[in-house]
């Protein structure tokens, strides 16, 4: 039996490609229409053309289409204003290029604002009507022992199942016993898989075996896969829905064969780092007045001689011990009982430190750092060494996350509350190896946008 619904939604996908193409086209002829200079109609149609193009490539580069993403209103209308900003900053340098008239300008950013509106305007109506990829997809587990209960375990909320309806769990030969619902496990006995998926509109199946040695119904899973249903191992599933790496579920031999996990190279890192010093000396200049407040406020509150100012060693790129510099939210003996994590209602933290916590203003000063090239914008936290040692020992593949540069920001500190804990270090340890799998321009660009978020909004600690 075919499965219908996953070529209805590639065909769907497909055909909302196609419109988004006319809307930009349309949307570039429109604003000509509004601009007091005359443009022939070549000039109309190329133009409109070329602007249809670069704004597909951007909505394609930040995965716009694919009806996996978790993201609902406000990250669907986040992700197209990204795309549409980045579009209109690429066709302004295009113009600067070939001297295009102020009024090309004008046209061009509300040929972008009508693209946007209507863009955003179409994907409501799908989402409120619940087609293309944003309905919920029909997703059977194969397997219901300890590795299946993963999942039971850590999507058992409704919000972690945004993408999915859990049909339940296939029980095979080799699973230990379920610790969850026996109500939720499938015996197939004398039913075929083949049949099972098709009565029950299943498109997708997730292996999650205990014991994979010729328990596998491999004809079965091929014949189901030829017929457009989706076959995912619980590693790639589990990366794909929550945005981590679950690092008690990988083998040694995953991280090299696994897709992903880009090269540096000599050209990226200079880039990188031109990238993050342009990017910090712009910050400075912005809120050089904020962090001379912040000073003054920390020196009225414990007094002139009280240091504003926090240095603290911490690991980063390949193991490398720098010296991070923060302005000062602790007492000054903070530490005469030694070292211990930082928690989110640590008694140690001063009335100033607990406001700028909050908007992360004692991250500011570490643009220093980022000047200095010791860190990104963008990357897994750096942790002080003391606490480095330790978590390597007790959470495997800690290490890997120096294998890329601090930042100031990262996947981990958006997705996950502030921690304490080995077993929050767990939980950001597979946060920050989804990042260093998945890490691009346009990756770091969303963190960025998202953390601005949760600065103004003062969602921070």
């Amino acid at each position: 039996m075919q499965n219908k619904n996953i070529n209805y939604y590639a065909v769907l996908t497909r055909l909302l490609i196609l419109v988004d193409s006319v809307i930009f086209f349309v949307a570039f002829a429109i604003s000509h229409q509004f601009s007091p200079q005359n443009y022939t109609n070549i000039e109309v149609l190329g133009n409109s053309l070329f602007f249809a193009f670069v704004m597909q490539l951007a909505f394609l580069g930040l995965g716009i289409y694919k009806p996996k993403l978790r993201d609902k209103w406000w990250g669907m209308l986040r992700r197209l204003i990204v795309a549409t900003a980045l579009s209109f900053l690429f066709l302004i340098l295009v113009q600067a290029l070939f001297k295009q008239s102020y009024y090309m300008t004008e046209s061009l950013f509300n040929a972008c604002l009508y693209s946007l509106l209507a863009a955003f305007f179409l994907r409501s109506l799908l989402l409120a009507f619940n087609v293309l990829g944003f309905a919920k997809r029909n997703v059977l587990v194969l397997g219901a022992g300890e590795r299946a209960t993963i999942i039971e375990q850590r999507m058992r909320r409704k919000i972690d199942r945004q993408g999915f309806n859990l049909i339940g769990f296939v029980y095979m030969p080799g699973d230990v016993e379920p610790r969850f619902d026996k109500e939720k496990v499938i015996h197939l006995g004398d039913r075929s898989l083949l049949d099972y998926i098709g009565k029950n509109n299943v498109q997708e199946i997730v292996i999650a075996t205990d014991e994979r040695r010729e328990n596998l119904p491999i004809e079965e899973l091929f014949a189901c896969k030829l017929r457009g249903v989706v076959v995912s191992d619980i590693l790639d599933f589990f990366e794909q829905e929550t945005g981590q790496i679950a690092v008690n579920l990988i083998y040694p031999s995953w991280l090299i064969f696994s897709d992903g996990f880009s090269s540096s190279n000599e050209i990226r890192n200079n880039l990188d780092w031109l990238f993050n010093a342009s990017l910090a000396a712009v910050l400075f200049l912005l809120t050089w007045p904020i962090m001379l407040l912040t000073y003054i406020a920390i020196k009225l509150e414990d007094g002139i001689r009280s240091p504003g100012f926090y240095w603290q060693e911490r690991v980063g790129l390949n193991g490398h011990v720098f010296k991070i510099v923060k302005f000062r939210s602790m007492r000054t003996d903070a530490e005469r009982h030694g070292i211990k994590w930082s928690s989110e209602e640590d008694d140690r933290v001063t009335r100033v430190g607990r406001f700028i916590r909050k908007y992360r203003i004692d991250e500011l000063p570490q643009i220093y750092n980022v000047i200095n090239g010791d860190m990104g914008f963008v990357g897994p936290r750096p942790e002080r060494p003391e606490f480095v040692e330790y978590l390597q020992q007790v959470i495997p593949y800690y290490y890997e996350r120096h294998n890329v540069k601090s930042g100031l920001t990262g996947w981990a500190q958006l997705k996950y509350p502030y921690g304490s804990s080995d077993e929050d270090a767990l939980e950001k340890l597979k946060y920050d190896l989804y990042y260093i799998k998945h890490r691009s321009f346009f990756m770091d660009l969303l963190i960025l946008i998202q953390t601005a978020e949760v600065v103004l909004l003062g969602k921070g600690r």
